[in-house]
């Protein structure tokens, strides 16, 4: 990449979602419930990665998490909030090669990303992030594809978000492939590759 300027990933101009108040994530929805319940959570050998990355001291760090961690966005989120992120703390999650999910927490502020909807139809934390974002999730015939959540989540980092979407449509990599390339471009590459080999370990 073209510069010496180390891009801060974890800037905190960035422009975040709020997180909603868990009055409102505990509904007496019990539709939604149960449309939870015919999701089969991922396996171990399911899930490729789940990483989560922020700076300490301003030093880029990337740490592998709990395999669990890739079926419950909200237990996610816990988990990142506990970090000692100096800006928060970022989730990488990548199931069967065919989508990823990028979640932001610093607070309870909180970004998130999915770059295939489809997936929502097939593994509890695509769904997770489908019903956080309020997103309209099409029937499962309808054959739907194509990324919901913020595109513009590194945006201040210099990812912007037509890049990203390039990056998350390109459905013919696998998924955690597709994560490797964002990490380079956010100059985190040599901490992300760690990570995720220690998570196979």
């Amino acid at each position: 990449m073209e510069g010496s300027l180390a891009v801060d990933v974890f800037d905190e101009d960035a422009e975040p979602f709020d997180l909603k108040d868990d009055a409102e994530n505990d509904d007496d929805d019990f539709e939604d419930d149960e449309d939870d319940y015919d999701l089969e959570d991922a396996s171990e050998d399911d899930v490729d990665l789940v990483v989560a990355l922020y700076r300490e001291d301003g030093k880029p760090v990337a740490v592998p998490l709990d395999y669990d961690l890739a079926n419950d966005l909200d237990e996610l989120i816990r988990q990142l909030q506990r970090l000692p992120g100096d800006s928060g703390a970022d989730g990488w999650v990548s199931i069967g090669g065919d989508f990823f999910v990028i979640c932001r927490a610093r607070g309870r502020v909180v970004e998130v990303l999915l770059s295939d909807i489809s997936a929502a139809h097939d593994w509890p934390i695509a769904r997770d992030v489908v019903d956080y974002l309020g997103a309209e999730l099409g029937d499962e015939d309808d054959d739907e594809s194509g990324t919901v959540g913020d595109l513009e989540i590194y945006a201040a980092s210099g990812l912007r978000g037509f890049e990203m979407e390039a990056i998350a449509t390109d459905y013919d990599e696998d998924s955690d492939v597709l994560l490797g390339r964002i990490a380079e471009k956010l100059k985190i590459g040599a901490e992300f590759e760690r990570a995720a080999e220690a998570f196979d370990d």
